[in-house]
């Protein structure tokens, strides 16, 4: 019997049982099968054939492992629209999604291994990926709501000594769009300001700073959703 925990893999395969990760808890949490979590830009290898032979060794793994559910976050990476490739670099990312979509023109064979993709940027996924028979069902995950971005904060505060001039609902009624990773790196930064200045509590000037350095930070275009 395996533990519950996180296990090496060859080409950076992530082994996981029973995970509790975010987003995806409730899958994992909701049956016995083997996790096998892998992100989009670790597909992206550097050596002709290497990301094609990752995918099947993927496909290899869950297999053995069976029942299993292969989770690929951050699809985009190499699932994107097809086009004239200009570049070794470009040509062997379109030869490993050739090879991702061949591995799931297989996928009804296998029977106990499930498949799931998330992205956020479907629009640029290539049409290929997504027709029926290869992923069918798209499961929209949209940014929080005020009553959510209220609840996420609370958690990520929830162990922080804060100021009393310390002022959340400024943060949760603000009309930038904050996505759950988003409030997270927000509590985390403000606590490393109060911790680099050995402060014991963290201000609400804190909490400025650290959206500020944030969303300065956040890649242009922000997503309306996660999807699946």
């Amino acid at each position: 019997m395996i533990n519950d925990g996180l296990l090496s893999f060859p080409f950076l395969i992530e082994l996981i049982y029973h995970m509790i990760f975010t987003r995806f808890a409730a899958v994992a949490n909701s049956t016995s099968a083997t996790f096998l979590r892998v992100v989009g830009s670790e597909l992206i290898q550097k050596y002709l054939g290497d990301g094609p032979k990752l995918v099947r060794e993927l496909f290899r793994v869950a297999d053995d492992l069976s029942p299993s559910i292969v989770f690929i976050d951050e699809i985009d990476a190499v699932g994107t629209k097809r086009y004239d490739a200009n570049s070794g670099g470009e040509r062997e990312i379109q030869r490993t999604m050739l090879e991702l979509l061949n591995q799931l023109d297989g996928f009804d064979s296998r029977g106990d291994v499930k498949v799931i993709l998330a992205t956020n940027r479907i629009e640029s996924l290539d049409p290929a990926l997504l027709r029926p028979g290869r992923i069918d069902r798209k499961i929209e995950f949209p940014l929080p709501d005020i009553k959510t971005r209220r609840h996420i904060f609370q958690i990520h505060t929830s162990r922080m000594t804060l100021s009393d001039d310390v002022n959340l609902e400024e943060f949760v009624m603000t009309k930038d769009e904050f996505s759950g990773a988003d409030i997270k790196a927000i509590c985390t930064e403000a606590g490393l300001l109060a911790l680099r200045e050995r402060r014991m509590k963290v201000t609400h000037a804190d909490f400025k700073k650290a959206k500020d350095k944030v969303m300065f930070k956040k890649k242009e275009g922000v997503p309306e959703g996660l999807y699946m």
